[in-house]
């Protein structure tokens, strides 16, 4: 019985290596600004005037830029290399946030500054995350432990993030938590410019056309990858996409600005203990015990539909980051070890496309659909609809059924580790 639960534990190796350590920082300070950025928006839009509807526009055309540019980020990353792709995106994003953050101290930007704003920073960002799922292979001999520790860390920033983004919002402007945010881009791509990373298998004698055509037919040969992108497709459109617009409205409307800002900052607390755990239990069929997990989320739209005390709504988004974190875990480690290393960033653009291309679609129409069905309803729907996809999870054979797949351990893990 326990042996159809979990796996073998997997070969003790060297994870804090000079290259982890470099990536890691990276990764932690980077979130950290990211996940000061829905609190600091949703306050900004709220307090510029432009309400619900202009922050789910905001959001909607950030996450519209990334997904359209996202898999043409996976290609590059593939022919060249991620990490200098990385650094130039970090630079940009550094140079957006920066600029925001003036604009925002010396007056009041208009609605098409910042819709313009967020197009540059998603397609900044498209350029920039594939090669996160690319890197963690070249950096770390173990891919279980290393996504464990950085879903700890991205825990730790999504629970200091907003909540420094609500005092700093509530002392100060939202204009300082940008200026904030352009710093970690800055520290990121100083720590991936100190990388020292093994020779990067590239072939540059497919056409950028031709390079897209392979990653497809790598991303639709595996129906357990293509069926959870499409699970995903319905949570991105009624769940995930009107979280965050109807969320911050339904508790800032309840407890004040800086509670969006605890709420979030309690989810991430969630994902710290779903990533220690993760970095222990390891499936036998990770994506079954990653679905088992994500039962777990729905608590977060529950908790923004009822609006309890803060107490308790904290709880909430704790339990539901702990489920997230977990399935992050498994989800990643499992593409990483089933996508051969040359093809890994095309499939992981692929992927990270099509898993949040509804996402956009959701918070444009969060707006909209709040004023039809009414705020509270419809997260309380959304909060149902996530319920129903974590079973969706569980009953489709070719994700329930998928086993793991250990990472070879030859010389490229004695390179990781030497």
């Amino acid at each position: 019985m326990v042996s159809s639960v979990s796996a073998p534990p997997a070969p003790r190796t060297r994870l804090w290596t000079r290259n982890f350590g470099l990536y890691f920082t990276a990764r932690i300070v980077s979130m950290a600004g990211d996940t000061m950025m829905p609190v600091a928006m949703a306050v900004a839009m709220l307090s510029l005037g432009y309400g619900v509807s202009g922050l789910g526009y905001v959001l909607g055309t950030w996450m519209g830029a990334f997904a359209l540019f996202v898999v043409f980020g996976g290609v590059f990353a593939d022919r060249f290399h991620p990490k200098p792709q990385m650094i130039g995106a970090d630079a940009a994003r550094f140079l957006i946030q920066g600029s925001f953050a003036v604009y925002l101290w010396l007056g009041h930007p208009s609605l098409w500054f910042v819709i313009g704003g967020s197009a540059l920073g998603g397609i900044a960002t498209a350029m920039f995350q594939p090669g996160v799922n690319g890197l963690v292979p070249q950096v770390a001999a173990d891919p279980q432990k290393a996504n464990g520790v950085l879903r700890v860390s991205e825990g730790m920033s999504t629970m200091a993030g907003p909540a420094l983004a609500g005092i700093l919002v509530s002392v100060t402007s939202t204009a300082w938590v940008f200026a904030v945010d352009a710093a970690t881009f800055a520290v990121s791509g100083l720590c991936l410019l100190a990388l020292r990373l093994p020779p990067f298998k590239v072939d540059r004698s497919a056409s950028t056309l031709e390079n897209l055509r392979t990653g497809w037919v790598e991303f639709r040969s595996r129906s357990w990858l293509w069926a959870v992108i499409l699970i995903w497709w319905v949570l991105g459109v009624f769940v995930w996409g009107p979280l965050t617009p109807l969320g911050a409205a339904s508790v800032i409307g309840e407890h004040g600005k800086a509670a969006f800002g605890y709420a979030e900052g309690a989810f991430g607390a969630g994902c710290m203990l779903g990533g220690l755990v993760a970095i222990r239990l390891r499936p036998a069929r990770p994506l079954f015990g990653g679905g088992i997990a994500m039962c777990l989320f729905p608590m977060m739209p529950l908790a923004a539909a009822l609006v309890p005390s803060l107490p308790v709504l904290m709880l909430m988004y704790a339990v539901s980051g702990l489920g997230w974190a977990f399935w992050g875990v498994q989800w990643a480690t499992t593409v990483q070890t089933q996508i051969p290393e040359d093809r890994l960033n095309r499939v992981t653009a692929y992927e990270i496309a099509g898993s949040i291309l509804a996402v956009p679609l959701g918070q444009v129409l969060a707006g909209p659909a709040a004023q039809l069905f009414g705020l509270h309803r419809f997260l309380l729907a959304g909060s149902v609809i996530g319920l129903g996809c974590a079973f969706a999870l569980l009953l489709v054979r070719p994700v329930r059924g998928l086993r793991r797949a250990e990472r070879p351990t030859g010389d490229l893990a004695d390179r990781l580790t030497g």
